[in-house]
């Protein structure tokens, strides 16, 4: 099973957290990223119907697949 990291980091004068290099909007306080990042992180280890699916890779070209509703990465939340 795949794992994937949230991480809490200082972001555009107040707190975020991040996916990779993907940054969630901009929160007040360190705490409330915190709480944001948990409900992300439990959100993405609910399943769900399985789906096609389509996704434009980085190189622009568009790719068709079949999302497995039960395929959900174990998920938690760090510091930066």
């Amino acid at each position: 099973m795949d794992r994937i990291h949230y991480k809490i980091v200082e972001h555009d004068g107040g707190w975020t957290y991040k996916l990779g290099d993907v940054f969630a909007e901009t929160f007040a306080s360190h705490a409330d990223a915190m709480k944001a990042a948990r409900r992300a992180a439990a959100e993405q280890q609910i399943g769900g119907e399985t789906v096609p699916i389509s996704w434009q890779d980085a190189e622009g070209n568009w790719h068709e697949e079949v999302a497995k509703g039960g395929d959900r990465p174990i998920a938690d939340v760090s510091e930066g």
